[in-house]
């Protein structure tokens, strides 16, 4: 398998389920400074021109970042990445797909606003925006999604490669993430493990 990733976006997500599942894998940067995800030899690979993309041994292409996730799981299951009870299960799924389809969004507000408007005047208000509505997120996920050292307690999920990379951006977003305890003390916590150690050590975050 090879992972098409960018550096500090949502695809070190699934590299850090990767080496938590201990599959095998080749990883391939984009420079997206350098426009890498629009040129014709990824949009063959992934025509969203977005990461990440999983590039099976056939050939075939994953794409989004909670199927990678799934899929990963799946393929490891002695790795426990995904909670036993259906309960705990439909959390961790819960918690992805507000990840997915609010904070993310939400910080996409300040650098692409294109995607949502044309009047420039607009980005500008778009960017101001994000650390309300990203402190708001935040919020949510201090007291909705964290239940315990991680999103389903005590035990290490699919959703918390997922959380700790979208709440890596907070800092950034204009939000202090020592106003969010549950959040800070999980952010450390997931520095200590192997794999956020390897993500670090190769530049990826």
């Amino acid at each position: 398998m090879k992972l098409f990733y960018a550096n500090g976006t949502i695809s070190i997500a699934p590299a850090i389920a990767l080496i938590e599942a201990g599959l095998a894998h080749d990883l391939a940067r984009l420079d997206f400074a350098q426009g890498a995800q629009t040129k014709p030899e990824y949009l063959a690979i992934n025509p969203k021109g977005r990461v990440p993309a999983l590039v099976l041994a056939d050939g075939r292409v994953l794409t989004e970042t909670g199927a990678l996730l799934d899929y990963i799981a799946a393929l490891a299951p002695d790795a426990n990445l995904t909670p036993d009870s259906p309960e705990d299960a439909a959390h961790m799924r819960s918690v992805m797909y507000y990840l997915a389809s609010t904070m993310h969004v939400a910080h996409a507000h300040k650098m692409r606003g294109s995607r949502w408007a044309d009047n420039e005047d607009s980005f500008a208000d778009m960017k101001a925006k994000v650390p309300q509505t990203m402190a708001a997120c935040a919020a949510f996920v201090e007291t909705e999604c964290l239940r315990g050292d991680y999103v389903c307690g005590t035990r290490f999920t699919l959703a918390d490669a997922y959380l700790f990379v979208v709440c890596c951006w907070l800092t950034g977003d204009g939000v202090t993430v020592s106003d969010f305890p549950k959040i800070d003390a999980f952010l450390h916590r997931m520095e200590q493990r192997d794999s956020v150690k390897a993500m670090r050590a190769k530049g990826m975050l």
